[in-house]
């Protein structure tokens, strides 16, 4: 079981012929909107890519609670331990320009009210807890905590890399994620050089891997005693908007399916290319199956 503490929002989704500058306005024929949150969006990979997941946040009392957690219900997520709160649900306001690069806004709402209480006495040692950086630091470190004491494994994404002392989550977590911006800021505040191999190797432990994403290049990942490197297959990018939370949750899914690591950083990398291909950060979450078969060919 993947337990998932994190957002849930509403994307708002505007083509752009390029992406703005500071102060400048670039106009886009029309929107789209889509369910999303990092939190949400990675539940919704992990259960497609065919883990059981169980997601645990806040929606606002507003008309776009129910659009927000739309994917998750028809896709089969567990989610009884979603409250609904006085206020509004998580937005995010997305541009897109035409070879799938992104700028994107959040206005938080009720994400920022989330507490780890709401997971007490909810894990049991084969669980995996997975977690982000778009709820408050505090609550994702006690979550991570009490994960930890029941025995379960901490996959962490700090994205966006939060506020605060880092070694709260980073001392509880059996996996790591970050893109090469966010291992950059990691490192600036650790005092680590911040390139992907330093990083990785400074980071790993016996108890936690460490994994960089690359983009289209791929991903490099250091266990205590290991060094991984693949690289990405190539794809038509239309959208790049899922493509990390596709990755970490193909990424837990194959953990919580005892999958080897080397096959599950395949079958995340897969999962992200895959991703890239769709427009939205939900819709273009893969299935297992299609997974499987790009990540056969990822060597």
């Amino acid at each position: 079981m993947i337990t998932v503490f994190g957002s849930i929002n509403l994307d708002l989704v505007v083509a752009v012929p390029r992406l703005p500058t500071a102060g400048e306005t670039v106009s886009g024929r029309d929107h789209q909107t889509f369910p999303g949150g990092k939190g949400a969006n990675q539940a919704l990979a992990a259960q497609r890519a065919g883990a059981q997941v169980r997601m645990v946040g806040a929606v606002g009392q507003d008309s776009f609670a129910e659009l927000a957690l739309e994917n998750l219900r028809a896709s089969g997520v567990d989610l009884s331990g979603i409250r609904t709160l006085a206020g509004s649900t998580g937005l995010a306001f997305i541009g897109i320009d035409p070879s799938g690069e992104n700028q994107i806004i959040v206005a938080s709402g009720t994400n920022a009210r989330v507490d780890a209480g709401w997971l007490e006495g909810g894990f049991s040692s084969r669980d995996i807890l997975l977690i982000q950086g778009e709820v408050p630091f505090a609550q994702a470190a006690r979550a991570s905590l009490l994960a930890r004491e029941a025995g379960a494994s901490v996959f962490w994404n700090p994205a966006p890399v939060p506020e605060g002392d880092l070694r709260a989550c980073f001392d509880m977590a059996r996996t790591v994620v970050v893109n090469t911006s966010e291992a950059v800021a990691i490192a600036d505040r650790l005092g680590i050089p911040g390139d992907p191999e330093s990083f990785a190797e400074r980071l790993a432990t016996s108890e936690r891997s460490i994994i960089v994403t690359l983009g289209a290049d791929g991903v490099l990942a250091r266990t205590e005693k290991t060094r991984y490197r693949y690289t990405s297959p190539q794809v038509a990018a239309v959208d790049t908007t899922g493509a990390g939370d596709a990755f970490c949750g193909a990424v837990a899914s194959a953990l919580d399916r005892d999958v080897p690591f080397d096959r599950a950083l395949k079958e995340g990398i897969a999962a992200g290319a895959l991703a890239c291909t769709v427009t939205g950060a939900q819709s273009s979450a893969p299935h297992q199956t299609d997974i499987a078969r790009l990540a056969d060919q990822i060597v």
